[in-house]
Formats: C-alpha cells, structure tokens, sequence
C-alpha cells in the first residue's frame, strides 16, 4: 500500500468515525438546550413587547383620555400583532464574523465559537456533522474552564489560537472551494477528508486542552505547540483543485 493509499484509508476511517462521533445523548441534549434557549427568548422579546404597550395605554389612558372602547380594540390589536411579529422573527442573534472571533472575551470564546459553528453546519457535508456535535459537546464543558484562566496567559493564547483561529479557518477554507470540486481528489485527498481530518484534530486538541485545565498543567498546556499538523493546511483546502 502506497502512502497515498494510507492517507486515503485514513481520512475514509475519519469521516465513518465522525459519524458516530458525538454520543447521541450529547448531542441531543445540545439541540434541545437550544430550543428551550430558543423559546425563553421569544418569550422574553413578547413579554417585553407587550408589556410596553400595555404601560403605554395605561399612561395614555391616566394623563389624556380614557381609552374607551375603540383605545382598547386598538390595544388588543396592537398586542395581537407584536405577539406575532416576535414569535415568528428568528429568536437567535446573529453569528459573529469570522474576525471577530478573536476579539471576544476568553470565557465567552467556546460559546461564541459553538453558536458560529452550528451556523456553518449546514454548509458541511454529512459525514462530518458527528465530528461537529463533538466538537460542539466540548466547547461546552471548555467554557466554565476558561473562566478561570488569565486572559493574557501562554495557555489562554493556545486556547484562543486554536478555538478561535483555527477552527475558523478550517471552515473558512472549506468554504471557498467550489461545490463540484469538493470530492475531486488532490494530493490523494479530497476537500471534504481532508475537512474530516482537520476536524478530527481541532476535536483532539480541544479535549486535551480541557484535560491540562481541568488537571491545572497550564505549562503543558503553554509550551504544546501541536497545532493542525495535516495535509490540508496551506492551500489545499482553501483553493481547492486548480
């Protein structure tokens, strides 16, 4: 078997891995935490909503004029409305950019990161989307760690570089090669084997991370200096086949 055969094999182990890669419950819990997140904050934004518009009729009412009963069928409408209006408009912020990624505070970087990779998950082949509810399940128990971690500290830098920098570029890159070409083999590997590989070791490198935290080795941590060490950096993922 040649090494290009070896590195094929490979990257095909990674992406029928990655399909089972994330416990199921891991990640169901992880949908169902965003729905309810989801629902908390549409009610929130219609609680709001109509809570000003009722202490905007009760101060007309007190300071002008009683409402009568045309005010309080104007006031009943207007309510029906915003309900509507903020139950149907999307509940989620909107992602960050790219660049902003690393501009975010430390302990609110894994959530931030998380929030931005569920947004991309669509544009991402199937085989991987394991890998991104693993990956997901980790940034969440990464983020209570960060909190207590110096924000100008070598292992803070580490963290960032990689949950911040790298995971982004990965997808970045992914995402500029055309949609045909992502299954035409350079190298001996595909785009998409070659995004399973990189995601695999972003996937590693974040649960050994939370390993060194959670053990306090924050030197080990500093001073790793293993970063995505595969075949898709430099301009393979991010111009694809020429």
């Amino acid at each position: 078997m040649t090494d290009v055969d070896r590195l094929r094999a490979r990257a095909d182990e990674l992406i029928e891995r990655s399909r089972a890669r994330a416990p199921a419950n891991a990640a169901d819990q992880r949908l169902r935490r965003r729905r309810e997140a989801e629902v908390v904050r549409r009610v929130t934004r219609i609680a709001i909503a109509d809570g000003a518009i009722i202490a905007g009729a009760i101060v007309f009412a007190l300071a002008v004029a009683p409402l009568g009963i045309m005010g309080a069928m104007l006031v009943a409408l207007l309510l029906i409305v915003a309900t509507i209006f903020f139950a149907a408009l999307p509940a989620g912020g909107g992602a960050p950019e790219i660049e902003q990624l690393a501009q975010i505070p430390l302990k609110a970087l894994p959530r931030t990161t998380e929030h931005w990779l569920d947004t991309q998950r669509a544009a991402l082949p199937a085989p991987v989307h394991g890998l991104v509810d693993s990956i997901g399940v980790k940034l969440e128990f990464l983020a209570p760690q960060l909190a207590l971690l110096d924000e100008k500290s070598p292992a803070a830098g580490e963290v960032r570089k990689l949950v911040g920098e790298q995971l982004p570029e990965l997808i970045k890159g992914y995402a500029r090669v055309p949609e045909p070409l992502r299954r035409v083999e350079r190298n001996g590997l595909t785009p998409d084997q070659q995004l399973a590989q990189g995601l695999q070791v972003i996937d590693d490198e974040i649960a050994e991370m939370s390993a060194q935290l959670a053990q306090g080795d924050l030197d080990l941590l500093a001073t790793r200096g293993r970063y995505l060490q595969i075949k898709y950096q430099g301009d393979e993922v991010g111009n694809g086949p020429q």
